[in-house]
């Protein structure tokens, strides 16, 4: 007997509940913080049950009152009533108030720590999940979690209280009641064991379709451009109306369920309340009970048989619930990056900052998730008041040696880390404060230009962004500009063209004035003379800058001071003669 009931508990582990039991553990995490929270709104739920009883009971001597032609007693009861209707109306805007307030401060929190636990997740890992998957698991999933934290517990609790003591009432009044409190329980467990894994399912499937919507519309918003110019709005259009027929087919699915299950549950709480009015009226036909003792036992009937409906349905509650638990925990529990050595990268850089610092990479080896191998035995340097150049076809891994340099990727092999005349330090997602970086594409924000400059520094002054902007030769279209530095940008970039988004970016990179800057094909948009005033201009500049270059143009080659190309997964210091071939050929 004890080998089947460790098998069973076994396989209980090992299945669905054991699923959702380390899911529920989870929110549990989250919950304790909120446990105060909790026991005041379930105060005040059980506060609203023991009014509604109160009514029930004064409900029933009203009745006994009128048929008993007993007038004195009318107005006083009567004025009860209205009493205890008054207070319940305003215990419940009272508790809607709380319950909104609650449920808004509790969602905002999570959202905030789950949003920080997403920003240090390994980037590597994350970049398996599409933006718009994310975005719905963090928005849609994260609020799942609020709303069940503060009301499932609380609800749960309440509707046991509720449906003990209104069993409570009827036992008390007449036990004969009671049997049909429990009518139709049979039939409310049957549908949750039955239907516990289409639940899930569902659930399921609901979340990836949402998923799969919000993918959609968020990149066909960013891509607006693009779609126009290849005349793609048709495509587009067609596609849409292919994902709502399948949103709309699966959301169908899900109702006819539910209103199987529905028309099951309310077709056995008609048979209970009719089943009580008979018997009510039979036990007054008999005189066992009064006309107001029967009312009573029908409102506290529909109350039992309301409860034992809320009770059943908090499983697909605790599955929805579940199913976002899941979705997030899929996120949470990835990686997280190691900012452990933050102390000791701000004491480095106190040390070295006046002489700069440097970059080591030694016989460095990294190959993709699915094997393939973009470097083996690459090494590189590169230090203060230099500009070094990484040159080599596209896809050849220039932006994945920038992504191993920030730590965003992890090397199989070999070592990477940073150096000043006081030692060493190994590259970490600490060493990150002591990079600017410019990636390529257009990375501006909407707002002000002064305000993208004032991400990277909150405290630089109007003249330091204006420094800047003459260093990336920005500043030659931003003082014609009516609003100057205060001139809005549009949503990713829009209202510059991509040679000054360019230039922005580069002018916010060397705001931060951080020992090492990367430029990764940050240049690409520019025209050569531009793209090699730049680059003078930061060599020019006193502060001990270590500058990096990717590009697959040849033209600004001239004025580095060392230019690697990768050439079979490694990276090879060019002489003069091949750089100049380069050039010509270019």
């Amino acid at each position: 007997m004890k080998k089947k009931v460790k098998f069973l508990i076994g396989r209980i582990k090992a299945g669905r509940l054991g699923e959702m039991w380390k899911q529920t553990l989870w929110i549990y995490q989250y919950a304790k913080h909120y446990w105060l929270t909790m026991i005041f709104y379930t105060l005040l739920g059980m506060v609203g049950t023991v009014v509604a009883l109160l009514t029930s009971l004064v409900s029933r001597d009203l009745v006994d009152i009128i048929t008993g032609h007993q007038a004195g007693e009318v107005i006083k009861t009567f004025s009860i009533m209205i009493g205890l209707n008054v207070g319940t109306t305003f215990l419940n805007l009272i508790s809607e108030y709380a319950s909104t307030y609650l449920s808004l401060k509790v969602d905002s929190e999570i959202k905030a720590d789950i949003f920080s636990k997403i920003l240090v997740t390994d980037w590597e890992s994350l970049t398996t999940y599409h933006t718009g998957d994310l975005l719905t698991r963090w928005g849609s999933d994260a609020s799942a979690i609020s709303n069940g934290i503060l009301n499932f517990v609380p609800n749960t609790i309440i509707y046991v209280f509720r449906f003990i003591s209104a069993f409570a009432m009827v036992i008390y009044y007449d036990p004969s009641f009671a049997i049909f409190a429990f009518l139709g329980m049979p039939v409310s467990l049957l549908l949750s064991k039955t239907l516990l894994n289409r639940m899930v399912n569902n659930n399921k499937r609901s979340a990836a379709m949402g998923a799969k919507m919000s993918g959609f519309n968020q990149e066909a918003f960013s891509n607006i451009q693009t779609i126009k110019a290849f005349d793609l709005i048709r495509l587009y259009v067609a596609r849409l109306k292919q994902l709502q027929k399948e949103y709309i087919n699966m959301r169908l699915d899900f109702q006819k369920m539910s209103m199987g299950t529905s028309l099951l549950l309310s077709t056995v709480a008609l048979l209970v309340s009719y089943a009580s009015y008979g018997w009510g009226i039979y036990r007054v036909f008999s005189g066992a009970i009064s006309y107001g003792t029967m009312t009573m036992f029908l409102s506290l009937s529909g109350t039992l048989t309301g409860t034992l409906h809320n009770l059943t349905s908090l499983v697909p509650t605790t599955i929805g619930l579940t199913t976002s638990a899941g979705r997030l925990m899929d996120i949470i529990e990835m990686p997280r990056e190691d900012y452990s050595q933050n102390e000791a990268v701000d004491e480095f850089l106190k040390i070295n900052k006046a002489d700069g610092i440097s970059l080591y990479i030694k016989e460095l080896e990294y190959a993709y998730s699915n094997g393939t191998l973009v470097f083996k035995g690459a090494s590189m340097e590169a230090h203060p008041h230099e500009v070094v150049a990484l040159v080599g076809p596209s896809g050849e891994g220039k932006t994945t040696m920038i992504r191993l340099i920030l730590s965003l990727m992890r090397s199989q092999n070999g070592s990477a880390e940073l150096g000043g005349h006081a030692g060493t330090i190994p590259l970490t997602p600490s060493t990150r404060k002591l990079f600017s970086y410019v990636p390529q594409g257009n990375t501006m924000f909407s707002g002000t230009i002064a305000e993208n400059m004032r991400n990277v520094k909150p405290d630089a002054s109007d003249e330091d962004i204006i420094d800047a902007l003459k260093l990336s030769c920005a500043w030659d279209f931003i003082e014609k500009l009516p609003e100057g530095i205060y001139s809005k940008i549009k949503e990713r970039g829009g209202g510059f063209s991509e040679g000054q988004a360019q230039r922005l970016s580069i002018a916010r990179a060397l705001l931060r004035r951080s020992p090492i800057l990367l430029l990764d094909e940050a240049t690409s948009a520019l025209d050569v003379a531009t793209e090699r005033k730049v680059l003078r201009n930061i060599m020019s500049d006193e502060y001990p800058r270590t500058c990096i270059v990717t590009t697959h143009r040849p033209s600004v080659l001239t004025i580095c001071k060392r230019v690697y190309a990768i050439r079979d997964k490694k990276c090879v210091t060019l002489n003069e003669e091949e750089i100049e071939e380069m050039v010509r050929s270019f």
